[in-house]
């Protein structure tokens, strides 16, 4: 099926930040009385918005994060990246396609537009987005997987739900597609298979969604 809108998620889909990430943010939390080791960071945090690390960790304990939580952990996470972060193998092969076919396509993020702006001008993958193919839960208070991030970026485009389809790597992010109506092929890099179950279609290899998307 050939769509009219393409969605990108960007953390571990468009750049590969999610090692990064997830790597500082199970040692911050360890370091605040939190025990969290990587693998934990990756199940319980990956796709998700800030607000959702905050929210678990006063579930589970009782006990809130500091004020500068998010202040801190982005400072930290936007060095690394200065350091280390690079686009996701594949994926500016991708976006070279749609654009030479005139496919339309965005990203929707949990991440701020700081953080997805950082990460692509690190990238060089901005060149791909200028601001009106970027959308982040900072534009409607919502985390994944409520469908409302997917459904704003949809209505910013001007495409209606079911012909979109979301190329995301978390299980909030296929709920979020499918609670907006979309189709959404799940990308396997970082993601076991069988946590992506809801996906319309999965694929291990940016290489693969090209031919996905013809």
């Amino acid at each position: 099926m050939r769509y009219d809108l393409v969605v990108f998620d960007n953390d571990g889909v468009l750049v590969d930040s999610e090692p990064i990430s997830n790597r500082l943010l199970a040692g911050y939390l360890t370091e605040l009385g939190h025990p969290t080791s990587y693998e934990d960071s990756i199940r319980d945090y990956m796709g998700s918005a800030m607000h959702r690390i905050h929210d678990l960790v006063l579930q589970r304990t009782g006990e809130r994060l500091p004020a500068d939580f998010d202040d801190v952990f982005h400072r930290r996470v936007f060095e690394a990246f200065e350091r280390e972060l690079r686009p996701v193998p594949g994926a500016v092969t991708v976006l070279e396609k749609l654009a030479a076919d005139e496919v339309p396509y965005c990203v929707a993020s949990s991440g701020s537009h700081e953080r997805i702006r950082v990460g692509h001008r690190t990238t060089g993958l901005d060149r791909w987005f200028d601001d009106s193919r970027v959308f982040s839960s900072q534009d409607v208070g919502k985390g994944k997987p409520a469908p409302d991030l997917f459904l704003f970026a949809a209505e910013r485009m001007g495409v209606e739900p079911g012909r979109c389809v979301v190329v995301e790597d978390s299980p909030l992010g296929v709920q979020a597609a499918r609670a907006a109506g979309m189709d959404v092929y799940g990308f396997t890099a970082m993601t076991p298979a069988a946590k992506l179950a809801g996906a319309t279609q999965l694929f291990a290899d940016m290489d693969q969604l090209g031919d996905l998307l013809v």
